[in-house]
């Protein structure tokens, strides 16, 4: 299929904040969203506002609610991104940040691995990491990732661990990797997803580990917030050219 997101239509396919920047862009972040959000964003998130103060970025992709960083949802935001790079004709060493929570923290984890420009750094709060465990985790879940990876080459099993951010550890490229968990989690337990893949991780390179105690999922408390804030606009500045 012809690609058909452009400048002008952009905002069909995804939130940007680009109207809010006044300087020339330093950077970009992608934020990923959690399962089943089906939302477009009509009014600019507060993170969007603090970032675009920096001239940085925020892009958030309209992707499939069920999509789980498969095929299509790489080369979808691999798109964005191009229109973007294209438009404000930016360098192709701009520091680029993969960020989100719950299934938008491991599409930020596995879109390091197949993006076209590679982030130089991944901001996630609790992330899905197992996907094979997950499938059997909850009773809601694995419809969604059989629709996912139903037209994928391969068995299931496959197929989820080829798109799994633990299974991808050991390949995972070199970059800034900044990972929050709540250790209350009921819905993607920390002990089974993060922990093992921060063990792997951090054998590789060094991985700053917030263990959150006391909340559920991804429910990060106002410090833990401004401090991911902080992680996203920290990697850009000092990655920036």
């Amino acid at each position: 299929m012809e690609k058909l997101i452009t400048r002008e239509n952009l905002r069909n396919f995804a939130y940007c904040n680009d109207h809010l920047c006044s300087g020339p862009i330093q950077g970009l972040v992608i934020s990923f969203f959690g399962l089943g959000c089906t939302s477009m964003i009509h009014e600019d998130p507060p993170d969007a506002c603090k970032l675009a103060e920096k001239n940085i970025l925020y892009l958030f992709p309209y992707n499939d609610p069920w999509c789980w960083m498969n095929a299509q949802a790489v080369a979808f935001t691999d798109e964005l991104v191009d229109v973007l790079f294209h438009r404000y004709g930016l360098p192709e060493d701009l520091p680029i940040i993969s960020s989100g929570s719950s299934m938008g923290g491991q599409s930020a984890l596995t879109y390091m691995h197949f993006a076209k420009r590679t982030p130089v750094a991944c901001v996630v709060n609790c992330p899905v990491c197992d996907l094979p465990f997950h499938f059997t985790e909850r009773p809601d879940l694995p419809r969604t990732l059989y629709n996912a990876f139903y037209h994928e080459n391969g068995s299931v099993s496959e197929c989820l661990a080829r798109y799994s951010p633990l299974h991808l550890a050991p390949r995972l490229p070199k970059a800034e990797y900044v990972i929050f968990y709540c250790e209350n989690d009921c819905a993607v337990s920390k002990k089974l997803h993060s922990d093992p893949f921060v063990a792997i991780l951090s054998q590789r390179f060094p991985v700053t580990y917030y263990s959150v105690p006391g909340r559920d999922h991804c429910d990060l408390p106002a410090e833990m917030l401004s401090a991911y804030l902080h992680h996203l606009m920290d990697a850009v500045l000092k990655n920036k050219r």
